[in-house]
């Protein structure tokens, strides 16, 4: 919308980019806020609760009465926002919205089941849930291969020239990346805002990048790949952070609403497909530092298990770990909070030191 009157109605500062971002996440946060507390309220009388797992640690246990589908809410607002904000014939921004809306249907799907079945055994099958983030990652990234022009190279962090051409391997690699991310932000949602503020880090990062290797002097002088029309997508980031800042207000510790899988779900299909695009699927291991270090937690539990009958951690993800261990809640999260903003340092740095 305000791209059309910069357009049509010649209101030429919405014409830039970095005030159309800043447009996107004031009205992100505000929206959020705004409906957060009426979508608690109508989740409290319909018993939309998040069940919680039975052999989570005994803290847990007394969150059985906290809402869920909060997510629903903040990518609902995100997405509003773009499409207030970005220009909607920009494919990057397109596929953008399509990613939020896709993962984070697969998400409300999920958590409907395990509300109105009352357990997390009854939400969407480990293998249907995988499938369906398969398929939105693998649509995403044929779009991108076909219809945007992206290139296939393959860039590494700190190295300003890329390494090979990926060809049409590209399509897997993307959908490879997309799905990971997805799934590891699923599985960091664990504990009160503990995804939410390394989730932060990451688009801001991202949203940087983007905004850079769409800018044809920015891209050139620091020795990014030039990416056309990627700019647009930082508008997406700050849309989403700005509602994900207002989400916090209600997530803190102690959580008066959780995202559920409707927002970790697409959060990370986001910070995949934002990685894909500005050429960053190997920086995202610092990026997304938190959540990768979790989902390793959980791969080496459940290998460990499986081939020696050993378990690694009291309990996976880590944060489980550290909380048997004897740490208390808001420690943890605070230092995972910590660690993600030290990261994403050093994943910005990359942009100079290459």
């Amino acid at each position: 919308m305000l791209y059309f009157l910069y357009n049509f109605l010649d209101f030429r500062i919405l014409g830039y980019t970095t005030v159309r971002v800043g447009i996107s996440f004031f009205l992100g946060f505000i929206l959020t806020m705004f409906f957060m507390p009426k979508f608690i309220r109508w989740a409290k009388n319909r018993h939309a609760s998040q069940p919680i797992y039975e052999l989570a640690p005994q803290n847990h246990q007394k969150k059985c009465h906290t809402p869920t589908m909060g997510g629903m809410v903040f990518v609902l607002s995100a997405i509003f926002a773009s499409l207030m904000c970005a220009n909607l014939e920009n494919m990057f921004v397109c596929l953008g919205i399509f990613c939020l809306a896709g993962f984070g249907f697969i998400g409300f799907k999920d958590d409907i089941s395990k509300i109105t079945g009352g357990s997390n055994h009854a939400g969407m099958s480990a293998s249907t849930k995988f499938v369906l983030q398969i398929l939105i990652s693998f649509l995403l990234a044929l779009f991108l291969y076909f219809g945007t022009g992206l290139n296939h190279e393959f860039f590494v962090p700190f190295y300003k020239y890329p390494i090979f051409d990926l060809g049409l391997f590209a399509v897997v690699f993307w959908t490879f990346v997309m799905t990971s991310a997805s799934n590891a932000v699923n599985l960091t949602d664990g504990l009160d805002g503990l995804a939410t503020i390394p989730a932060i880090f990451s688009l801001a990062t991202l949203g940087i990048f983007t905004y850079l290797c769409g800018h044809a002097v920015l891209a050139q002088y620091l020795l990014l790949p030039k990416i056309t029309g990627l700019g647009e997508l930082s508008i997406i980031c700050a849309a989403l952070i700005g509602s994900l800042l207002g989400f916090l207000w209600f997530n803190c510790y102690p959580a008066e609403v959780f995202m559920g899988d409707s927002g970790s779900l697409s959060i990370g299909g986001f910070i995949g497909y934002c990685g894909v695009v500005s050429k960053n699927e190997v920086l995202l291991l610092l990026i997304g530092f938190v959540f990768v270090f979790e989902t390793l937690s959980v791969i080496l539990q459940v290998g460990s298990f499986k081939m020696f009958g050993r378990r690694v951690f009291l309990m996976a993800p880590f944060h489980h770990h550290l909380e048997l261990k004897g740490w208390v809640e808001n420690k943890i999260i605070v230092r995972f909070w910590m660690i993600a903003f030290l990261m994403n340092l050093i994943a910005l740095a990359s942009i100079k030191l290459r």
